[in-house]
């Protein structure tokens, strides 16, 4: 085996039992979650088990981490992060900046003029107008945002956004599927 494999490899156990300790899990919980037994998991963790893709993926996805993540793959050289933008179904363009599923997500949207159609939906939203102006609805009220402005809220509350005016305004959303929320951390270098 290619040595740079066999140390990627043996890399993964360690990794995965540090996860499961930082986000205060046991082994018997992950096996539940994953479907995978207690004796596998220990396995991976010690090394004594040859991790495989039908065992990694239903772990990434309970960790809440990337399989690339959760491998630690070799960057490929190629420094350049290839978003690929699509259509919303609610109208304008969505560009996803992270991939990381089931933790706060990051989106630059680029809205058009659009009816507004109330929607509600778990997790919490956390909004930045990048340019243009943002109508934000949530439930009778009405906020109105310019460049630099923020919104947060519980989309579980009957909202919606979109442009202000007759021009798309450009926007950058965070959205925490479960409620999990941004940490917003101020203050100077600690002595």
């Amino acid at each position: 085996m290619d040595p740079d494999v066999a140390e990627i490899l043996d890399s993964i156990g360690p990794r995965l039992r540090a996860l499961r300790v930082e986000r205060g899990r046991t082994l018997r919980s992950l096996a539940e979650e994953t479907g995978l037994s207690v004796s596998v998991l220990s396995r991976l963790e010690t090394g004594r088990r040859q991790p495989t893709l039908d065992l990694l993926i239903p772990l990434a996805r309970v960790l809440r981490v990337a399989l690339d993540q959760l491998i630690a793959a070799p960057a490929t050289g190629d420094p350049r992060v290839h978003l690929e933008p699509y259509r919303h179904d609610s109208g304008g363009v969505v560009v996803p900046l992270t991939r990381y599923p089931g933790r706060v997500q990051v989106f630059k949207h680029v809205l058009g003029p659009r009816e507004p159609r109330l929607v509600s939906h778990e997790g919490h939203a956390w909004l930045y107008v990048l340019a243009g102006r943002l109508r934000l609805l949530i439930g009778d009220r009405e906020h109105l945002l310019g460049p630099g402005e923020v919104a947060e809220f519980d989309p579980s509350e009957p909202h919606w956004f979109g442009p202000a005016e007759d021009t798309a305004v450009e926007i950058l959303h965070l959205f925490g599927p479960r409620g999990d929320r941004a940490v917003v951390r101020v203050g100077g270098p600690r002595a």
